[in-house]
């Protein structure tokens, strides 16, 4: 297979499917060492049987179970586009199964270890107030962190106690702020932000030493720090707040259906996970402290 139908494929996650560019790099690496193993010219000569092994050797060279999906998830939908343009006669992944395996719950914090990670940011300067406000925002919200960053002054109505998020596949959907993050967010907007931008302006709404928006990786460090200080002895990346945001509405009897909609999911499946990880939360209770279990 050849790197027009690649780049043609690629064009139409952009235009068509609104992927991020993340999102696309990530494809385009993911197939290009589909197109290495299979060393086929024509699509339909590829098999269900080569699809298995492609997966199969992902496996036996200890790539993660996230990574292995992902790479699955890239080759699928590369033949179906194939077949639904008419560039393909067939899809050999049609009756391809995911292994159970691949599915992996996500992590959480409890409800004690996130109001402990909370509590790190110093209220008494400007990073540490923007801190606290993003780290706040983030668990009152499910934000994905790109969502978060992205954030500018005029996308949240603190009168009304809302934001609105621009999400993948720039769909645009409404969520709840929360009495606790928009008095945090509206406290660092009015005292640190101003202080942080040092004359200059800006549209974003979080603001670096560098007096621009602040990015994912900067952000990223800023957590992973918070956590080490809270003495939180695990890996714990801005997802782990997104994961314990959903996780802990359905513990506490949120509708399923209220979660997908502030977690900006277009399938419901994938909402579904979490309540997996509030089941296996309930076992580990009835192993714990029933008599026989």
């Amino acid at each position: 297979m050849d790197d027009d139908l690649l780049a043609r494929y690629l064009n139409f996650l952009a235009v068509e499917k609104g992927l991020a560019r993340n999102t696309l790099v990530s494809y385009e690496r993911d197939l290009r060492k589909y197109f290495i193993f299979l060393k086929v010219k024509n699509p339909d000569d590829v098999t269900l049987s080569d699809v298995s092994s492609f997966l199969a050797n992902l496996s036996s060279s200890g790539i993660a179970a996230p990574s292995i999906a992902r790479c699955l998830a890239a080759v699928r939908g590369f033949h179906k586009y194939l077949l639904i343009d008419g560039l393909a006669q067939r899809d050999p992944t049609t009756n391809l199964e995911t292994p159970r395996g691949w599915k992996r719950l996500p992590k959480t914090l409890s409800s004690i270890d996130v109001e402990t990670l909370l509590n790190q940011p110093e209220s008494s300067t400007p990073i540490g107030i923007r801190d606290k406000a993003m780290l706040e925002l983030l668990y009152a919200t499910g934000l994905r962190v790109s969502e978060l960053v992205g954030l500018k002054l005029n996308d949240i109505n603190f009168e009304r106690g809302y934001l609105i998020v621009v999400g993948k596949g720039s769909k645009e959907r409404v969520v709840p702020l929360g009495e606790t993050a928009g008095a945090i967010v509206q406290e660092y907007r009015e005292r640190a932000r101003r202080s942080l931008l040092k004359g200059r302006d800006s549209d974003h709404l979080f603001i670096s030493s560098q007096r621009r928006g602040i990015t994912r990786q900067m952000f990223w460090e800023r957590i992973k720090y918070y956590a080490r200080k809270a003495g939180i002895g695990r890996n714990v990346s801005p997802h782990t707040l997104r994961h314990s945001f959903a996780t802990h509405l359905l513990d506490n009897g949120a509708d399923l259906r209220a979660v997908q909609a502030m977690l900006g999911h277009a399938d419901i499946s994938t909402t579904q996970i979490y309540t997996h990880v509030s089941r296996e939360r309930l076992k580990k209770i009835h192993e714990k402290y029933h008599p026989r279990g």
